[in-house]
């Protein structure tokens, strides 16, 4: 320990330095001989190790109580640091909160990170059906888990009560432990992580600013949305703590099976049964759409059981409002299984004019 340099003069300060002239000296050190902008020079790593181990000592108010009254000497038992032989990337990692406070903007890292605090995201499955995804619309699901507590608003304590500060942590929301040269922080045990502690909590929800119940939530749902994807609903997931904004809920989006109809992206398909007749001569077939639309589906003459006939736009609308798929017929032929004598006799004929032979002798049957 007697090696080492004064503190105060490692940062260029006197003993009565206040503490934002300790954290302006050191961020002045510590960009200046910071490992980014000095790859490679060895008496800038050990510059930035002392300018460091220094500030860790004098931001601490016990620490300093200690150096000032004994020196380095008040830490031979124990208490204090040495970044000597620690490597750079441990001290990068371990003080992550400071450097990004330093290196990142105003406002500082940890106070960045409460600003961004939410609560958690929800998930839920919902199935649709063919005709609900065809024509889009609103439908309530239901999410069940925490919720803002009314009482409160989601602060968590009685009306006109604020929370306080948290001792443990000193409203830092970490506590630190030291091993040895290096110096461990965690989040407080006593505030969970948050810096506030609250004495007068509400009587709902007992300081959680949230409550369990089931709610609803209206979601809406644009046409064409298949399955496997995803809806995205912000601010209805699960409350932020301490008033932060609420999580967002997540819907996935499945499809029941249809019984008429088949989705493959944005076409339709279907099977239609026509007479043999029909199939002949040519016709038209009305079909009704899922979304209770109606289509005519025109019939060639001469039409060959399992033809497909392609019907453009009007298929699935494409969530991207580009239009529409196209919708697929299959053709089935229908036979009777029964025919009378006289139908039996007039399909012999049909088969004798097609085929163009003479008519076979008659028998009787």
């Amino acid at each position: 320990m007697s090696e080492k340099r004064d503190y105060y003069e490692v940062l260029g300060l006197s003993q009565g330095a206040s503490a934002d002239e300790i954290r302006r000296a050191y961020k002045q050190a510590a960009l200046k001989h910071h490992p980014d902008r000095n790859a490679g020079d060895k008496a800038a790593e050990l510059k930035f190790k002392e300018a460091t181990e220094a500030y860790t000592i004098l931001s601490d108010d016990d620490k300093r109580r200690t150096y000032d009254r004994f020196g380095h000497a008040g830490f031979e038992g124990g208490g204090g640091v040495d970044f000597s032989g620690a490597g750079v990337n441990d001290i990068l990692s371990h003080f992550q909160d400071m450097f990004t406070d330093f290196f990142g903007g105003a406002g500082g890292g940890q106070q960045r990170r409460r600003r961004a605090e939410r609560g958690q995201d929800v998930g839920v499955a919902v199935e649709l059906t063919l005709a609900e995804s065809m024509g889009g619309g609103k439908r309530e699901v239901t999410v069940r888990g925490p919720a803002t507590c009314d009482t409160c608003s989601g602060k968590g304590t009685k009306s006109g009560s604020v929370p306080g500060k948290c001792q443990a942590c000193r409203g830092t929301g970490q506590v630190t432990a030291q091993r040895g040269f290096i110096m461990f922080a965690s989040p407080c045990a006593r505030c969970g992580g948050t810096g506030t502690f609250i004495q007068d909590p509400c009587d709902t929800c007992h300081g959680a600013g949230a409550v369990e119940r089931q709610r609803r939530v209206l979601v809406t749902f644009p046409a064409g949305i298949d399955s496997g994807q995803r809806l995205r609903v912000p601010g209805q997931g699960m409350p932020g703590p301490n008033g932060t904004p609420p999580g967002d809920l997540y819907v996935d989006v499945e499809l029941a099976a249809d019984p008429h109809f088949e989705r493959q992206g944005d076409s339709l398909g279907t099977r239609r049964r026509v007479s043999f007749a029909t199939a002949s001569l040519g016709g038209e077939i009305e079909i009704d759409l899922p979304d209770e639309s109606k289509v005519t589906a025109k019939i060639p003459p001469g039409t060959q059981p399992g033809t497909v006939l392609a019907i453009n736009g009007k298929g699935m609308p494409r969530v991207d409002r580009s239009g529409r798929g196209n919708l697929h017929v299959m053709i089935e032929v229908v036979v009777p299984s029964k025919i009378s004598k006289k139908a039996k006799k007039l399909i012999q004929e049909l088969e004798q004019e097609l085929s163009g032979e003479s008519p076979p002798e008659a028998h009787p049957s």
